[in-house]
């Protein structure tokens, strides 16, 4: 490990004033080689799949871990949308001129190291490394043993592109064992790694973050909230709520606790539960929906839960300011939804609810990076501090002034 950060540290120097081309020319590359391994990567995917089915993961997570040939083609395009982005390094982000003489820019810089820590989803591997090779970083992965074959395939398809590009191999560096104490070693590695990047379910994130001696971008649960207001579209809130929910259930943006007004109640809400249980959700109610044939009572549990799985909490709230007071209480600051045609109660909801992404009569699932423009995305910051909401490229950067003058000198 030790050894994988000196490494990753001098390709970080390299990286960081190698040309726009060159990175761009890496990755289209990589593109190229990982449709080319199709074949080579579901069946290192099969391995995969057959250990943590061995393991007892539940339905959701196997299709966070699950490749096939469109999912590879669809990492394969994420790469090129990345390629063809502007570079984020050298952008400048302000100018001006002062009284004294000098001239100021303020100019984007990468971060030098990055670590990213990981658990099923294999594709991270590819957004990771491509992120951080365009933001001009090197990075140390760390997969989640689950996906241990499918990472090793898609890491090689990486490097191949870095070294037909002319860029060290070293910049993309893959940890390459599943022992657990590769993680507790890179959380202590400050003289290699500039900030760490973990990606998973609460005891990742909250391992990291408690022992973590590197700055932390954290990313912690996806308790999404979607509040149905009295003024809600039927068809709309149907159409939302059933997305959110069903279209991939292991993902962060899967809205996983639902308010319903309870003006409606018995309109609106009893036509969206019904929809749920109809397409095999399992909805827990508190005691006012828990009537509802098909619905199980919640539990306080229930409420702040992130299940990734065929699940979901409701209950009903007074209000707007009871939704509010609820989503305070028991969400992650991930990203929360109103469903209404009340223009002041949408903004009110956007502008209170203080979490990373805010919507307002969209599907949550639209929280991820490519559906931002991003191409890809390391996660989703919940903190407060220099990346929140998707992590691009653009937030893989921090910044430096360049100062110029013409022999100014300091009275």
């Amino acid at each position: 490990m030790d050894d994988m950060g000196r490494r990753a540290r001098d390709a970080a120097g390299i990286l960081a004033i190698a040309s726009a081309d060159a990175k761009c020319r890496a990755l289209d590359l990589a593109a190229a080689r990982l449709v080319a391994a199709t074949e080579e990567i579901v069946e290192a995917n099969a391995k995969d799949m057959e250990f943590a089915r061995e393991k007892g993961q539940s339905p959701a997570m196997l299709d966070r871990l699950a490749l096939d040939p469109e999912r590879i083609a669809a990492i394969a395009d994420s790469l090129r949308t990345v390629a063809v982005q502007d570079d984020p390094v050298g952008a400048v982000l302000a100018s001006w001129e002062m009284p004294s003489g000098i001239g100021i820019e303020r100019v984007r810089t990468p971060l030098g190291v990055v670590g990213v820590i990981y658990e099923s989803r294999p594709n991270v591997t590819a957004d990771a490394g491509a992120l951080c090779l365009k933001s001009g970083n090197a990075v140390i992965l760390r997969g989640g043993s689950e996906s241990f074959h499918s990472s090793r395939a898609i890491h090689a398809c990486l490097q191949y592109g870095l070294q037909e590009a002319g860029l060290p191999k070293d910049s993309i560096q893959l940890v390459p064992t599943r022992d657990r104490a590769a993680v507790s070693h890179m959380l202590g590695m400050t003289d290699a790694i500039d900030v760490i990047v973990p990606r998973g379910g609460k005891g990742l994130v909250s391992l990291v973050q408690r022992e973590a001696r590197v700055p932390v971008f954290a990313h912690l649960e996806g308790i999404v909230h979607i509040y149905i207001d009295a003024e809600a579209d039927p068809e709309m809130a149907l159409k939302v709520v059933l997305n959110a929910k069903t279209r991939r259930t292991g993902i962060c943006g899967a809205v996983e606790c639902l308010l319903i007004h309870e003006a409606v109640v018995d309109t609106i809400g009893q036509g969206v539960i019904r929809a749920l249980i109809d397409a095999g959700v399992e909805v827990r109610g508190d005691s006012r929906l828990a009537g509802i044939d098909g619905v199980q009572s919640a539990g306080e549990e229930d409420w702040g839960r992130e299940y990734l799985d065929n699940i979901v909490a409701a209950r009903v709230v007074e209000d707007l300011d009871a939704a509010l007071a609820h989503i305070a209480r028991y969400g992650s600051d991930h990203t929360d939804c109103i469903l209404t045609e009340d223009a002041k109660a949408a903004a009110r909801f956007l502008n209170e609810v203080d979490s990373a992404i805010v919507m307002h009569n969209a599907s949550t699932q639209f929280a991820d990076g490519g559906e931002f423009g991003m191409g890809a995305e390391i996660g989703i910051a919940t903190g407060r501090l220099h990346a929140r909401g998707p992590v691009g490229a653009q937030q893989l950067t921090s910044f430096k002034y360049k100062v110029r003058g013409t022999g100014a000198i300091r009275s």
